[in-house]
């Protein structure tokens, strides 16, 4: 029976460098989706799949990321005083438990891959989840997000999982691609991972997305691992090497993905939560009939 995933690490060190003036002094993870930082949409879909801890790895001028999961006792007094009970409520309904976030430093920027090797005291000797914060993930018909259904699938097969959606042919060698093995729906064997192809070489159309679940085993790899492309530490290149002792396992996520590190999916996304609400979707379809008309 395969260990309990009970910890998740959000890497949250990178400096945003795409939306610059904004992440000047605000942390990229910090920008609003609606009237949420997007960094507060990646929690809670970790949360609604169980997960207990998170371990975020943060770097220089991310303070307000630690600020943001603590309680803030001038504004829930200020709330409370007014009579604002809804906000108060809300507020603290986002607050994790006491002791379930941990912080820790990614002092250069040397690749995801490194960054995921600087919470291995924290995570320990127990499978994990890997949420990408700029990843913002949004239920289909299966009625859960992203990471839920990678835990069904780890529930089912253990190992190492990985979430991928399709994208055009022609798109792949921007991407992380997976080669598929034995596909049982839903989800499948990996049988092969390439980062970036060239144009025309991909073993598939399925792109890594976002969401793993991953053995601790990956941390002594990536200890070891040569620096890839950019001259950083790739999260694929060491899954390439642990796939090579353990199993690796695609999930087909069934709902869409945002990538709000770019500016189009930050404003997409943006527009797709507010559609989603009831409060906002009808004045929101008027003003954009008139933006467009």
């Amino acid at each position: 029976m395969s260990k309990p995933v009970r910890k998740a690490v959000l890497p949250v060190a990178g400096l945003g460098t795409r939306f610059l003036p904004a992440t000047k002094a605000v942390p990229k993870e910090m920008l609003t989706i609606v009237d949420r930082p997007a960094l507060q949409h990646v929690v809670e879909e970790a949360r609604e799949a169980g997960i207990e801890h998170f371990v975020f790895v943060t770097g220089r001028n991310k303070a307000a990321i630690e600020d943001h999961f603590d309680m803030t006792y001038e504004l829930e007094d200020t709330l409370r005083k007014r009579g604002k009970q809804k906000e108060l409520d809300s507020l603290l309904a986002d607050l994790p438990a006491a002791g379930a976030t941990s912080f820790t430093r990614q002092q250069a920027p040397l690749g995801l891959g490194h960054a995921i090797w600087c919470a291995r005291e924290i995570v320990g000797d127990e499978p994990f989840a890997v949420l990408l914060p700029d990843m913002i993930t949004m239920a289909g018909g299966r009625k859960s997000r992203c990471l839920a259904q990678c835990l069904d699938a780890y529930a089912r097969h253990g190992g190492n999982i990985i979430a991928v959606e399709e994208v055009r042919p022609e798109e792949t060698h921007q991407y992380g691609i997976v080669a598929l093995g034995e596909d049982y729906g839903h989800s499948f064997e990996i049988s092969g991972m390439v980062e970036k192809p060239k144009p025309g070489t991909a073993p598939s159309n399925l792109i890594i997305s976002g969401r793993y679940v991953l053995q601790p085993e990956i941390f002594a790899v990536l200890e070891k691992i040569e620096k890839g492309a950019g001259g950083e530490i790739q999260l694929t290149d060491g899954m390439i090497a642990l796939s090579k002792a353990q199993k690796f396992f695609g999930v087909r996520f069934d709902g869409r993905t945002y990538d709000t590190g770019s500016k189009l999916g930050f404003l997409v996304a943006n527009l797709a939560f507010a559609m989603a609400r009831e409060d906002l979707a009808p004045a929101l379809q008027a003003e954009i009939r008139k933006l467009v008309g």
